[in-house]
């Protein structure tokens, strides 16, 4: 990914330093096993360890590799390079190209969900932050993007919370999905490797042996965690589609943190646009774009082929390093968001009290109306609100065959907010358990 769109700790593990240092420790931990079964001489193995502290030259790498068109081997002639030909003799004893890509491609996955998890967490305590904070801030729902009922804010920001905490879940799953080594050798055999070797090289990597390989790990595992961070990604665009609805100008219910000094337009001097929750929307777009071809991985030809590896060098950074920016942006929209809770008031008012029909409707089938006279009665007088700007309350008791049926002082009733917000506090409890619902 371009730098603008990165986070220093995420691009590193990236970064081809760090990849050739995963292959150096996953040799170095296969040849400590190889000795220790006696395969290979202990004082070979304890050789390896010389270069723990050596920087792996990547432009030397790259020469080698112009030659031999293979980066393991390119990889493995350096290593041998700085540690003498004869103590790197039994390096890569008995394995494949596939044990070191593939166990090293896990562990940075699984090092990414790391950091993505802590992305996430942190997004969770902003979004439950606000939700307390404005868990009585009433503001209209909206279905088609029409006035439907009364909400509150902090149910917008908790059903984002709780939609967030799943994808927590399916995160901590994904991770423990591609958790996976595989020291195998040629076709997952074993056949010239020790599955001890495997277990060891795992342990010391922080993975769990493939139970069984091929001569890649299955990529099923892959595309399982790919589409995990499309959802991820889908559900920040959701939020941000949320954020951009509330700052239109016609809504102004919320605005992205505005700084001293921040410029809109370069032609219009007003202006206070949405830009980053824009910004997310494409950063959205992008990394759901990796998930077709994580899936399209799945199907390689016999016990291997190499389809899938252009595909994983792409999408393995740039997916991970495009939603880790894009879950700490979101963090900081959330965070600085401004509520304009008065402009909230003022935009369900405006149809002056036709969200309110749904109670009326309900009023008049509990007094004996049939719900179609019912429905008939409430829509012929909210009718004359959307079309001549009426006021729905006085229509309704101008209207006899509803007065037939209520009182004003029954309508009147029906007009109560805080009839809304009534079950908040059960909603808050399902989604942040009876103490987080109380702010402890």
């Amino acid at each position: 990914m371009i730098p603008r769109y990165s986070r220093p700790e995420m691009v590193a593990i990236w970064s081809p330093e760090t990849k050739f240092r995963i292959w150096y420790e996953i040799e170095a931990h296969a040849c400590d096993a190889q000795a220790e079964l006696g395969v290979i001489p202990q004082e070979n193995a304890e050789a390896v360890w010389r270069a723990k502290d050596a920087t792996f030259n990547v432009a030397r790498i790259d020469e080698i590799e112009a030659v031999t068109k293979h980066d393991v081997i390119a990889f493995l002639t350096h290593l041998a390079e700085i540690i003498g030909e004869e103590e790197a003799r039994f390096v890569h004893q008995g394995m494949t190209s596939s044990d070191v890509l593939d166990t090293t491609f896990n562990v940075q996955l699984t090092r990414a969900a790391d950091i993505l998890i802590a992305d996430l967490e942190a997004l969770l305590a902003a979004l439950k932050r606000r939700a307390l904070e404005h868990k009585l801030t009433i503001r209209i729902g909206r279905s088609h993007g029409i006035h439907a009922e009364p909400t509150t804010m902090g149910l917008t920001f908790a059903r984002f919370y709780a939609e967030m905490d799943r994808n927590l879940a399916r995160l901590h799953a994904a991770r423990a999905e591609v958790a996976t080594g595989a020291i195998s050798g040629a076709v997952g055999t074993f056949a010239n490797i020790d599955p001890a070797v495997e277990a060891h090289v795992c342990a010391q990597m922080g993975l769990v042996p493939e139970p069984i390989s091929t001569q890649v790990i299955p990529r099923d595992r892959h595309a399982a965690f790919f589409a995990t961070l499309g959802v991820v990604a889908s559900s920040i665009e959701n939020i941000a589609i949320e954020v951009r609805h509330m700052q239109r100008t016609e809504v102004l219910e919320a605005e992205e943190f505005f700084s001293k000094g921040q410029k809109g337009s370069s032609a219009m001097p007003h202006k206070r646009n949405p830009v980053l929750t824009e910004n997310l929307t494409g950063l959205a777009r992008l990394v759901r774009a990796a998930v077709i071809p994580a899936l399209e991985n799945v199907a390689l030809w016999h016990e291997r082929d190499i389809s899938h590896s252009s595909v994983e060098r792409m999408i393995g950074p740039d997916a991970t390093i495009t939603l880790d920016f894009a879950l700490s942006r979101l963090t900081g929209v959330i965070d600085k968001l401004v509520i304009y809770p008065d402009n909230m008031i003022a935009n369900m008012e405006k149809f002056r009290g036709l969200v309110h029909s749904q109670r009326v409707l309900l009023a008049l089938t509990q007094a004996g109306v049939s719900r179609e006279d019912a429905y008939r009665l409430v829509q012929r007088n909210a009718m004359k609100v959307w079309e001549a700007g009426a006021d729905f309350r006085a229509e309704l008791k101008g209207d006899a065959e509803v007065t037939a049926a209520l009182s004003d002082a029954e309508i009147d009733e029906k007009f109560d907010i805080g009839y809304h917000t009534k079950h908040v506090d059960t909603i808050f409890a399902r989604v942040f358990g009876p103490q987080g619902a109380a702010g402890v």
